[in-house]
């Protein structure tokens, strides 16, 4: 945790973003916004096919993932307000919803995605906001707990969050550092 300069804590944190999308030009469409919104992207991660669940099937019957990282430390807190923006860019889609785009942070030792959705694992962190821990970081490597999405469970995502993980730890040795 770090003091702001106005006496307020905050979590620093690397914001990232998982994008379930139909096609090229959705995900371009992803892109630009999400750039658009919370700077260049530091790290974009491979395309994987999402096959998990149907449950996005209104979106389309064919659906791939990719995640975004974004420069810089950020704060933890802000995890609301990123899960409402991602919202509103959903409904900007189409006039249907064409992406499902879920917003969350990385750190040293987890990964926190955000939901509108409540359930037992998950905790109200405001705003209409859940957070749930969907992953930790232990001996050195991702460990799921029994209620993680399948395709993280599968270890699937591990290179890119790590690498992500790895800019964490880098940017907060240079923050300790300077201090």
């Amino acid at each position: 945790m770090e003091r702001k300069s106005d006496g307020t804590f905050f979590y620093p944190v690397k914001l990232i973003t998982g994008v379930l999308y139909p096609d090229e030009t959705r995900w371009r469409w992803v892109e630009e916004k999400l750039s658009a919104l919370w700077g260049t992207p530091e790290l974009i991660s491979s395309e994987f096919l999402f096959t998990v669940t149907d449950y996005y099937k209104d979106i389309s019957p064919v659906l791939y993932r990719r995640f975004l990282s974004f420069q810089g430390l950020r704060d933890g807190g802000d995890l609301p307000r990123w899960k409402w923006t991602a919202c509103r860019l959903e409904s900007e889609s189409g006039l249907q919803r064409t992406v499902n785009i879920d917003p969350g942070y990385v750190n040293g030792a987890r990964l926190v995605l955000a939901s509108t959705k409540d359930h037992a694992h998950r905790v109200y962190i405001g705003d209409g906001i859940h957070g749930e821990v969907t992953l930790r970081f232990m001996h050195k490597k991702w460990e799921p707990f029994d209620c993680t999405f399948p395709d993280f469970a599968q270890g699937l995502y591990d290179e890119f969050l790590s690498a992500v993980r790895k800019q964490w730890v880098q940017e907060m040795e240079s923050r300790r550092n300077i201090q």
